[in-house]
């Protein structure tokens, strides 16, 4: 009776009934994972799209932040359920099992609590001014506000931390950070280790929003082999690391979610309501947020993408010049009135040997001036935009992921880098797409024929499906 009494479910399209702890009659002051699900931080992540602007494309795909972070919180536990022995055998001072699985399901519940509107784009456009993401963010929002709640946290469905063990906020604000160069604080190994469940090639994270976001978009009910993927992974000396037998499960992953991108996060359409987005709020930001976010998280947790355009959208009955013509042409973007169509595009891959940087397709304001000095004066004039969608193939070989994941050899016993793989190997590193979009399609063969001039000007091996 206790196990019902004390453990409500939910239930979720893709992952079936998802447990959370929640109080019981007669200890009302204990502190539960319903405390934390019914915050008003967590409750915010309901009025944030999961997916940017493709929802203004993809008709079903209307779910949210918040259905992602609770599916994210249930992978932890699947998680740890495989991978908490293999994680002891190496680090022998992990804290217990409970305590290991408190602390992902907060992590999982709590890696996106920092998103402003419309996610990543507030990052590029907003954060980014103040030094900030939104793990940065998310991080300050747990020390400062969440951390006395975590801190009582004693139970997840799956057990108990012991006696001694008290979850620590730092911790969670640790693990929902991006690794980077010169980090402070000398975190436990174990710790380490258990990062690259949110920062390496295959984590709760994407593993959630790649099987939520197919679904919910309409391109596949079941895009991988999530079970397979767990089952042949475990941590080693080296960190997580995949048995060579989960190798065609993983690369199915990255296919799919390379595909996801292109169908889906990199559609031609989502691409051009970003570009008119991006003009839109760099002329209406100064009226929505006023400075760092971190100087007042208050008006920060009110700040949503449902407070966000039903503002925007008043500003076209208001006297005022500003606010009217702004407000005017946000009536039209939520109309989906786009002044951006494209009119060509090439795809680009990039090997382990190129040089990706050294390309113009890395800098789309070089990639317009380069443009206009090839097509005919008239044309060169006419209004025209430069899109070039970016996703990392291969994240094992730098960013965040660099260092996260490694290969079980099971030929020679032994652990070797991911990139060893032979068919993983064969993979690009990265992927882009270069659009361009301009107001009409009236120039559309000279604009095309002055592209594919500068991707003549390429290395061969950059450049594919020409």
């Amino acid at each position: 009776m206790d196990r019902i009494n004390s453990v409500s479910l939910s239930y979720d399209p893709l992952h079936g009934y998802i447990p959370f702890t929640t109080p019981v009659t007669g200890r009302a002051d204990e502190l539960t994972e319903r405390h934390l699900l019914d915050h008003g931080w967590v409750q915010r992540l309901r009025h944030i799209h999961q997916l940017q602007t493709a929802w203004m494309v993809f008709p079903s795909a209307e779910h949210s932040r918040f259905q992602h972070v609770v599916g994210v919180m249930h992978l932890a536990s699947l998680a740890v359920q495989r991978l908490y022995d293999s994680l002891r055998q190496v680090c022998p001072d992990v804290p217990s099992r409970g305590c290991v699985d408190a602390l992902m399901r907060m992590a999982g519940l709590l890696h996106d609590v920092g998103h402003g509107p419309f996610g990543h784009f507030f990052d590029a456009q907003f954060l980014q001014e103040y030094g900030l993401t939104h793990e940065t963010v998310g991080a300050a929002i747990i020390r400062q506000d969440l951390a006395p709640l975590l801190s009582r946290l004693r139970r997840t469905p799956q057990g108990e931390l012991s006696s001694d063990e008290v979850l620590d906020p730092d911790w969670i604000a640790f693990l929902i950070t991006r690794p980077r160069d010169g980090e402070g604080a000398v975190q436990p190994r174990w710790l380490k280790f258990l990062r690259s469940l949110l920062c390496g090639i295959y984590t709760i994270d994407n593993m959630d929003f790649v099987l939520r976001d197919a679904y919910m978009t309409g391109y596949s009910q079941r895009a991988f082999d999530l079970d397979r993927l767990l089952h042949y992974s475990f941590f080693s000396e080296r960190g997580l690391t995949i048995h060579d037998r989960g190798m065609d499960a993983l690369l199915r992953f990255l296919n799919v979610r390379a595909e996801l991108f292109r169908t889906v996060y990199f559609h031609r359409t989502v691409r051009a309501i970003d570009l008119e987005l991006t003009d839109l709020f760099a002329d209406s930001k100064q009226h929505l947020l006023a400075g760092n976010p971190l100087d007042d998280l208050r008006a920060y947790q009110r700040f949503t993408e449902s407070s966000f355009l039903v503002d925007v959208s008043r500003w076209a009955t208001q006297d005022e010049p500003p606010f009217r013509e702004l407000g005017e042409r946000w009536q039209r973007f939520l109309s989906r009135q786009i002044s951006w169509k494209m009119v060509c595009q090439r795809p680009l891959a990039f090997g382990s040997s190129d040089v990706e940087t050294s390309s113009i397709f890395s800098d789309a304001d070089l990639v317009v001036q380069r443009l206009r000095k090839q097509l005919p004066r008239n044309v060169a004039q006419e209004p025209l935009r430069v899109d070039i969608a970016h996703h990392l193939y291969r994240p094992h070989t730098r960013g965040p992921a660099k260092d996260q994941n490694f290969l079980y050899d099971s030929a020679q016993d032994r652990i070797r880098p991911l990139t060893d793989h032979q068919l993983f190997r064969y993979l690009p590193v990265s992927q882009r797409i270069c659009r361009i979009y301009a107001q009409s399609q009236d120039h559309a063969r000279e604009l095309a024929a002055a592209l594919d001039q500068l991707l003549g000007e390429q290395p061969v091996d950059a450049l594919t499906n020409m």
